[in-house]
């Protein structure tokens, strides 16, 4: 029988890395302990009990099992349009919003709306790898401006003006990014806005992990309340880490009504709607899970701070960028890339990281490390087993 062909921009596309990187645990012994598990950025705390009563209650709501909004819930959109106006000091509509099924959907569904194959969009290097593979598929061009440990991997305007080409519909960031951890300051991400502004082209901000920012850091920005920010501005955010639901698919678009209709296109023909009862139980609940979500803000802080000192017992590993869920760590072996020093992390001392070079060009030398994903009495073991592969 003769084999068919698969879509060669599938087949081309890189094993996806999480599941590659849980694989070289098959060979750890266990000798140390129980894995340290540093790699997909997974809240390790349950949902508050709240939520998880009104998803129960929910699974026995028939009203629940059929179809609903494309946009989203009604009382979910207006809800999340309250809590963006409330953190950002602004004023948001529901008919700015618009919910998905996670927030990568978010951003493929943002991308099939921009922009056509054979455009380009901008994003940093290193970047989110499932920001590349997604365009890859869709046939849309990857083009890159570089981020610098000099500069704590925050991005410099000028640097991504050079960069855009005629093609470039928008420039896609993430702040806290990933994978550095890298925190965009509000005066960066206004130049970079009135920059796309001026170009006619759009800016895709993933902020996924805005909510766990550190004491004092105010507003993550400004940009809704310029003038005619719906008209450059596409914010992505993920009620995942937040919530704690990953496995529960809810993410959020918010840009202007145009964006949002054309995106409600999109999802009619890959999802209809996103999964409905956890949208009504995080509209039932996003109000009242404010301190809560505030103490989990306080319990990662406690994380990035228990972080940064075991690293100060880990000689020749320097953090080059910090916040929120990850870190982006220099390794000592100049000689080794850092797929290989991964790679021995998992399989000799169980410690499981992500390569640099997963996110891009020239990130032979780091390794990202998800450290939210544990308690800060294990992320203090982690000094321990990065001076076993030292020996």
């Amino acid at each position: 029988m003769t084999l068919h062909n698969l879509n060669p921009l599938i087949e081309n596309l890189a094993i996806p890395p999480i599941p590659l990187v849980k694989s070289w645990l098959d060979s750890y012994s266990g000798e140390y302990g129980p894995v340290i598990d540093l790699s997909q950025a997974v809240p390790n705390y349950p949902p508050h009990p709240r939520l998880r009563d009104e998803l129960s209650t929910l699974a026995g709501d028939l009203s629940v099992y059929g179809y609903g909004p494309i946009e989203g819930e009604d009382k979910l959109r207006t809800a999340y349009a309250a809590d963006l106006s409330a953190r950002y000091d602004a004023s948001i509509r529901k008919d700015h919003t618009l919910i998905t099924s996670g927030c990568n959907q978010a951003f493929i569904t943002t991308m099939i709306t921009v922009a056509k194959a054979g455009d380009e969009i901008l994003l940093s290097n290193p970047f989110y790898f499932n920001h590349e593979t997604s365009l890859d598929m869709l046939g849309i061009g990857v083009n890159r401006f570089d981020l610098s440990a000099e500069n704590g991997f925050v991005p410099d305007v000028e640097t991504i003006r050079v960069a855009l080409t005629p093609k470039t519909r928008a420039v896609a960031l993430v702040s806290p990014n990933n994978p550095t951890g890298a925190v965009y300051p509000p005066d960066v991400l206004e130049a970079i806005f009135k920059l796309c502004q001026e170009q006619g082209i759009w800016l895709v901000l993933d902020e996924t992990y805005r909510d766990f920012l550190s004491d004092g850091s105010g507003v993550p920005h400004t940009l809704f309340s310029l003038p005619d920010w719906d008209k450059t501005l596409i914010q992505l955010y993920s009620f995942s880490k937040s919530f704690c639901i990953p496995g529960l698919r809810l993410g959020a678009v918010t840009s202007g009504e145009p964006v949002i209709d054309g995106m409600a296109k999109v999802m009619d023909n890959v999802q209809i709607c996103a999964p409905r009862p956890p949208q009504v139980a995080i509209a039932r609940t996003i109000s009242d899970l404010k301190e809560w979500r505030e103490g989990n803000r306080l319990e990662i802080q406690d994380r990035v701070a228990t972080m940064q000192t075991t690293m100060n017992d880990a000689p020749g590993w320097d953090i080059t960028a910090i916040g929120a869920y990850f870190c982006y760590v220099r390794h000592p072996f100049a000689s080794q890339s850092s797929v290989i020093v991964a790679e021995r992390l998992a399989k000799e001392c169980g410690l499981l990281t992500i390569p640099g070079e997963f996110f891009g060009d020239g990130q032979e030398n780091y390794l990202r490390f998800a450290f939210a994903n544990e308690t800060s009495e294990t992320i203090s073991g982690i000094a321990n087993r990065l001076k076993l592969l030292a020996i």
